[in-house]
């Protein structure tokens, strides 16, 4: 659900940035008016999308992070099977042995 969501966000600034600069360039305004427009929705536009992309580096790092910490978990979970199967078969051996 949180990517339909993030999917949602960026065609809503992309159509929006689309929508505006097409409603600009058909405007009846003179074009250094139009140009100075365009210059500051598109600074607008950029922050915009800077500002998702810093939510996605976030995001990315977050679930690097729990990837990481639940792979070093399942490993260790592993390591101490394979230390009491040892262990286990060490007893064994020396219950069996005369």
């Amino acid at each position: 659900m949180r990517r339909s969501a993030a999917y949602l966000l960026i065609g809503l600034f992309v159509g929006a940035a689309i929508g505006f600069t097409a409603g600009v360039l058909w405007a009846p305004r003179s074009g250094s008016q139009t140009r100075r427009r365009l210059a500051g929705e598109a600074r607008r536009v950029a922050e915009a999308a800077r500002f998702v992309a810093e939510r996605a580096e976030q995001a990315a790092e977050v679930l690097g992070e729990r990837v990481d910490h639940y792979l070093g978990r399942d490993e260790e979970v592993a390591w101490r099977r394979v230390r009491q199967i040892r262990e286990g078969v060490q007893r064994y051996t020396q219950t069996q042995l005369p």
